[in-house]
């Protein structure tokens, strides 16, 4: 029996990378400046905007059945919730986000345990709180209103606890990161009851597995060409494939067609060898799935 799945698209920084993700898949996504509440090109689903920093809250209650969020804002609430995949978005970054804490470069700070009784400030105030009292370390967490890293070298805290990529703009800033607290990346939470809900858990994995494939063609390129057949062993040697290659002969003729799913990155390096080796005819067309 169908019905309505209600799904959750992550406001602000991921938005957009959603939206074009979802379309690539083959879901149309239409976001109104007027209204809270996307249209979608399909009768069985629902979307709302909602925060990352408050999406686990409302998957949890099944005001909505799944949302997409970094891991950071689920664990910041605790949220009770079933993670169904990780969705790197390469168009946001590749690279996981690191939270850090973080200290002035001249503090005699070492580790967390040298922040007994300390302030930190920090947007992620539960998560911090928790990883403080697991450890026994007493210390006050109060939430930054931004412009985190400027408290501390004010002096308005002991310390903070940012998120980075690099840890270039700390650095730049006289700031030392004393540890890694937790790394994030965007996940597909759902609540528990729609995951145990037949048609929505069929509904959920349907479209994670259509985004998935769109991510994993991300920077990836079909790859065709003509071979004799002796030279087969040869091509196919530094041929990259996510398995072999496909092979077929060609009709009355002792030449060969390959087929195969390469980086995009490669096709400069390695085009030179293929003609080297004799190969004819190369095409390379995108690819919008791999599944």
């Amino acid at each position: 029996m169908s019905g309505i799945l209600r799904f959750g698209i992550p406001k602000g920084s991921l938005e957009d990378a959603t939206i074009d993700l979802f379309r690539q898949a083959g879901w149309q996504i239409t976001v109104s400046s007027r209204s809270y509440f996307p249209t979608v090109d399909d009768p069985e689903v629902k979307c709302h905007l909602i925060r990352p920093q408050e999406m686990g809250r409302y998957v949890e209650r099944a005001t909505i059945d799944v949302g997409i969020a970094g891991r950071d804002w689920i664990r910041e609430n605790d949220s009770d919730v079933v993670e169904v995949c990780e969705m790197v978005y390469s168009k946001v970054s590749r690279r996981p986000v690191r939270w850090v804490l973080v200290v002035a470069q001249d503090s005699k700070v070492q580790k967390p345990e040298d922040l007994h009784g300390a302030t930190i400030s920090t947007e992620l105030v539960e998560f911090t709180k928790r990883y403080f009292a697991k450890r026994d370390i007493p210390v006050t967490v109060e939430f930054s209103w931004g412009a985190t890293e400027a408290k501390v070298i004010d002096g308005l805290c002991d310390a903070i606890v940012e998120v980075t990529e690099t840890g270039s703009t700390i650095r730049a800033n006289n700031l030392r990161i004393v540890c890694d607290l937790m790394e994030s990346v965007p996940v597909m939470v759902v609540n528990k009851a729609a995951w145990i809900d037949p048609w929505k858990r069929a509904k959920i994995e349907q479209i994670a597995t259509l985004l998935n494939s769109t991510l994993r063609a991300e920077g990836m390129v079909g790859f065709k060409m003509n071979a004799p057949a002796d030279r087969v062993d040869a091509i196919t040697a530094i041929l990259p494939s996510q398995k072999a290659p496909t092979i077929s002969h060609l009709y009355k003729s002792d030449w060969v067609s390959i087929e195969s799913i390469l980086p995009e990155k490669e096709v400069r390096r390695i085009v030179p060898e293929l003609l080297g080796l004799g190969a004819e005819g190369i095409i390379e067309y995108p690819l919008n799935k791999i599944i």
